[in-house]
C-alpha cells in the first residue's frame, strides 16, 4: 500500500511541475522571438580605433536587428596601445539607448571583453639604438667622452598593418650645451606615423691643471709645481687649452687642488716712473739728442705710454717709458 502511494505522489508532482516549467520555457522562447543572442569573447583585437558591437561580439537573431545592433558604437581607442574593457552592463545600456531593450537580448560568454587594437610594436631599445647610431655619425662639437640616456622612451604601438616601417632620426635644436635631442620618426610608405624624442647628456674629454705642491700667492706657476691631467666634464673645453706656465698665482693654491684660470694671471709690471715725478724727455733725431725736463702726469712701467707735462712749455704730451727711466715723445 505504501509503495502505491509513493509512486502516485511522484507522478502527481511531475504532472503539476510540468505545467509551470513548460510555461517558463515557452515564455523565454517567446521573449527571445525577434530578439538578439550575443556571445562575448574574453579578449579581441580590432583593426581600427572605433569599437562597434559587431566587432567585439558574435550576434545572432533577426537579420535586420543584427545589422542594426552591429553598428552600435561602444567607444574608441584614443591612444595607441590602449586596452578598453566592455562589460555586460555597458553593452546593455548602449543597446537600450538605441531602442533595443534588455528583454530582447540574451547574453552568453564572458562578463567583460578586453579590446586591443591590432598594430606593430616598435620596441624602446630599437628607438634608442637608432638615435645612438645617428648621434655617432653626427656628433656635436667637442670631444665627447660618453653619452648618457636621460630617460628611456616607451614602446611605440603603430596601429594597423605595416610591412615597410623605417626609423628616421633627426636632431632637434636644444638650448642645453651638453645635451642632444633626437626625434626618431616611425615612417611607413614615405609618411610619418608617429615619433619619440630621445635626449642624451654628454660628458666631454678635457684637461685640468692640478697643484703638485702648495703654491703661495705671487708665486710663478711652472712645471715644477703643477701638472696637466686628463678629465671628463659636463661641458666642452676650449680647444686652445694651455697650462698657464709663467703666470703668477693670485691666491694661495693648496696641493692637489685644481688650478682654475681665474687663479692665475700675469705679473704686475714694475712701476718705473711715478706721478708728479720729474723725468727727462729725450728725443733722438738723426744722431741729434734733444732733452727737456718734464713732470709725470701718469705712472707707468717700461714700454707704457704715459702723459708727461713739459716744464718749460707746460704742454702735456704722450710719451713712452724707456728702460733707463727717461721718456720719449710719441710723434
Amino acid at each position: 500500500m505504501r509503495k502505491t502511494v509513493a509512486i502516485t505522489i511522484i507522478i502527481v508532482g511531475m504532472v503539476f511541475s510540468t505545467g509551470p516549467l513548460g510555461a517558463g520555457v515557452a515564455s523565454a522562447d517567446h521573449a527571445m522571438a525577434g530578439g538578439l543572442r550575443i556571445y562575448l569573447p574574453r579578449e579581441i583585437v580590432i583593426e581600427g580605433n572605433t569599437l562597434s558591437l559587431g566587432q567585439i561580439g558574435i550576434v545572432h537573431g533577426e537579420e535586420s536587428l543584427v545589422a542594426r545592433a552591429g553598428e552600435i558604437i561602444l567607444g574608441r581607442i584614443s591612444v595607441p596601445g590602449q586596452e578598453v574593457t566592455v562589460d555586460r552592463m555597458m553593452l546593455l545600456s548602449r543597446l537600450a539607448c538605441n531602442g533595443i531593450p534588455a528583454s530582447k537580448i540574451q547574453l552568453s560568454g564572458a562578463e567583460k571583453v578586453k579590446v586591443r587594437q591590432r598594430g606593430h610594436t616598435v620596441k624602446a631599445e630599437d628607438l634608442v639604438e637608432s638615435a645612438r647610431l645617428f648621434l655617432g655619425k653626427n656628433p656635436p662639437a667637442g670631444s665627447i667622452g660618453e653619452s648618457e640616456l636621460l630617460s628611456s622612451p616607451k614602446d611605440l604601438l603603430v596601429a594597423g598593418v605595416h610591412s615597410d616601417i623605417k626609423l628616421v632620426p633627426r636632431i632637434v635644436p636644444s638650448g642645453a650645451g651638453n645635451q642632444t635631442r633626437i626625434d626618431v620618426s616611425v615612417m611607413s610608405g614615405g609618411k610619418e606615423i608617429s615619433s619619440r624624442r630621445i635626449i642624451f647628456r654628454h660628458k666631454y674629454n678635457g684637461q685640468k691643471l692640478v697643484a703638485l705642491a702648495d703654491i703661495g700667492a705671487g708665486e710663478v706657476i711652472s712645471k715644477e709645481n703643477v701638472k696637466v691631467e686628463k678629465t671628463v666634464s659636463s661641458y666642452s673645453q676650449a680647444a686652445s687649452f694651455s697650462a698657464p706656465y709663467g703666470l703668477i698665482a693670485r691666491c694661495h693654491i693648496p696641493k692637489d687642488a685644481v688650478v682654475y684660470p681665474n687663479m692665475a694671471g700675469p705679473a704686475k709690471p714694475v712701476i718705473l716712473v711715478k706721478r708728479n715725478q720729474s723725468v727727462v724727455i729725450r728725443i733722438n733725431s738723426g744722431g741729434l739728442v734733444i732733452t727737456a725736463v718734464g713732470r709725470m702726469v701718469d705712472e707707468g712701467g717700461v714700454g707704457d705710454v704715459v702723459r708727461v707735462r713739459n716744464v718749460d712749455s707746460q704742454r702735456v704730451i704722450a710719451a713712452r717709458v724707456n728702460e733707463d727711466g727717461t721718456v720719449g715723445p710719441i710723434l
